[in-house]
């Protein structure tokens, strides 16, 4: 009889920060941060002071007064993060990548070459600090979710391994924050309820999860707390979801800011949609919220279309009914300080299929790619695309993104963040 499977999940720690020590030798051991106006990423030397992605520049200076910004390498960053997928795929060929610094593999079959999960775990330690220079955690476990944790558990630069049958009493003393899926929002209606550790969530009743936590979330977290993961290793494939985010420093939640951000991110969205050939039904956005003189706070908000969609404006038009209506269920949290854009439920899209115009309304439904206006934003983005193809993404915009006064992060940061 087969044994449990054994997987890993191999994360670069402070990925961005460490490539910039890296590059330059001179910044090792001192509290950096990646980004300008806002932290990109920080060091584990000023994490320590509390500096966080996202966080404005004034803040993280404040909580480490010798903290030092650098600009990003951005080809560096993507090539050192392939070098080191490079050396996962030489233990198996089931890695699953699922962003530009951690991916999960199955070393199940590879168990009788290279040794156990936990020698396979410190070889790739090993080469990836010899060959490339960067740090690496790896956790090892029977399930992806529970290398996950064990990975997190291990940084900074550290190797954990969670032996078959040991599953519980690994998970019990943990917080319940490092489970996959449990945000602020959720570890404090937990904690709430009394409920601090994984252990203790592991002891509830799913029935009183799902009531407490709704539906999917409190099944989920009561499977997660318990070790019940059935999900396997999928090397490849094709992105299940397509997304975009921007953040800066605490603003007020203007029209203008929400219209030019959000135009922004569903210009990168919809274009690298159309570059795939692909569209979406389903609209999420993430706001994370803040005033003065607390914590900020994040919320979501989605929508699932009749039509997998693709156009530009229409992703926009989508994303700002939902960030108003999200600003509107929270009037005491009048600022922003993050806003983001993911399309899911994705299918192909070679063309678009023209409607019948039947009533004044259909034959304006943006939402639908077939119809008057739906139609026309086809053609604009396409046309877009097409001159951006041949001079340079500079060449041509949306007026109300490019003359846009606000910025945000860098395009080529993003675009490796979101991979």
């Amino acid at each position: 009889m087969a044994g449990p499977p054994t997987i890993l999940h191999a994360d670069l720690d402070a990925f961005y920060a460490s490539v910039e020590q890296l590059l330059d030798p001179s910044l090792r051991g001192l509290p950096i941060a990646v980004g300008g106006g806002i932290v990109l990423a920080a060091s584990y030397e000023a994490k320590r002071f509390g500096v966080a992605s996202g966080m404005p520049a004034s803040c993280a200076r404040q909580l480490c007064p010798t903290l030092r910004f650098v600009g990003g390498h951005f080809a560096e960053y993507q090539r050192l993060a392939d070098l080191v997928m490079a050396v996962l795929d030489d233990f198996t060929p089931l890695v699953q990548r699922i962003s530009i610094d951690e991916a999960f593999l199955d070393v199940t079959g590879s168990v009788h070459l290279f040794g156990d999960g936990g020698t396979i775990a410190d070889r790739i330690r090993t080469r990836v600090r010899a060959e490339i220079g960067l740090p690496i955690s790896v956790g090892v476990a029977t399930t992806k979710h529970l290398a996950k944790v064990a990975s997190q558990v291990a940084k900074p630069d550290g190797l954990v391994v969670v032996e078959p049958g040991t599953e519980a009493e690994f998970l019990a003393p943990l917080p319940v924050h490092l489970l996959w899926g449990v945000g602020p929002v959720t570890e404090a209606k937990l904690a709430s309820r009394g409920i601090a550790t994984i252990g203790q969530l592991a002891g509830s009743e799913e029935g009183w999860l799902r009531s407490l936590l709704g539906q999917a979330v409190g099944t989920k977290m009561s499977h997660l707390a318990s070790n019940r993961d059935h999900r396997s290793v999928k090397p490849g494939g094709r992105a299940s979801s397509v997304g975009a985010q921007s953040g800066f420093g605490r603003t007020l939640a203007t029209a203008e800011l929400l219209r030019a951000v959000l135009g922004h991110l569903a210009d990168r969205v919809g274009g690298r949609l159309r570059v795939a050939g692909r569209g979406g039904r389903t609209v999420t956005v993430r706001v994370r919220l803040a005033k003065l003189g607390t914590s900020s706070r994040s919320i979501t908000r989605s929508r699932t279309l009749d039509q997998p969609v693709a156009a530009t404006r229409t992703l926009a038009d989508v994303a700002e009914t939902l960030v108003l209506g999200a600003l509107a269920d929270h009037p005491d949290w009048p600022e922003v300080s993050l806003l983001a854009i993911s399309v899911s439920n994705l299918v192909a899209v070679s063309g678009i299929q023209l409607e019948l115009e039947t009533t004044d309304r259909a034959s304006s439904d943006p939402t639908r790619p077939g119809s008057a206006t739906g139609s026309a934003r086809w053609a604009v983005d396409h046309s877009v695309d097409a001159v951006r193809a041949k001079f340079g993404r500079a060449a041509v915009g949306y007026a109300g993104v490019t003359l846009s006064e606000y910025g945000s992060v860098p395009d080529e940061f993003r675009e490796l963040a979101e991979r």
